[in-house]
């Protein structure tokens, strides 16, 4: 991914963990899951352990990271369903939030995001922008679990010729750049 290659100049000694939900997916949840994850852990079948297991390995990475980038194309107007599966498995009471009096509280503060988006269209703005629910979607489920410094870098267009799918890249790019500079900063 090029916009990792733009981040890895400014951060050269960065260590980084991919993982790919295209070519890896996760299982997606089920009623087990959820019975799992509101047990205790010697109540739980084997099913469940391994549930909880994977569950606890994702949310692991996830709190081991300083910077968190998703890069996701828009499919059917938000994200793949692999990427929404990721999201259901690390998104747990207790682990990466918590019920206060006052509400929740997310667990992951401190914490940056970086989404790389793409688009076949164009959905920042304009009469197709009620379709946009990629980028919104994981800003509110960053947010709920404590990471609020949250940069996008977008693709848009990609559908619509190669010349605008380069301008779009080029664009990305760029952006990746200033984002890099950001958070060096």
């Amino acid at each position: 991914m090029r916009v990792l290659r733009e981040l890895r100049q400014v951060y050269p000694d960065a260590s980084v963990t991919i993982r790919d939900l295209a070519r890896h997916p996760l299982a997606h949840i089920d009623e087990d899951f959820v019975i799992a994850t509101r047990s205790i852990a010697g109540a739980r079948n084997d099913r469940q352990r391994e549930m909880i297991d994977r569950s606890d390995a994702l949310i692991d990475e996830l709190l081991s990271a300083d910077t968190l980038v998703i890069a996701a194309s828009m499919i059917n107007f938000g994200i793949p369903s692999t990427l929404k599966a990721w999201v259901d498995h690390v998104i747990r009471p207790d682990r990466t939030f918590r019920y206060t009096d006052n509400g929740s509280q997310g667990l992951l503060r401190g914490r940056r995001a970086i989404l790389v988006l793409s688009r076949g269209g164009f959905y920042s703005a304009g009469p197709l922008s009620a379709y946009e629910h990629d980028e919104s979607y994981l800003r509110s489920v960053l947010n709920f679990i404590g990471i609020s410094d949250v940069q996008t870098i977008l693709l848009e267009g990609m559908a619509l010729g190669p010349d605008c799918a380069e301008r779009a890249v080029d664009a990305a790019l760029r952006r990746a750049g200033a984002v890099a500079g950001v958070l060096a900063g």
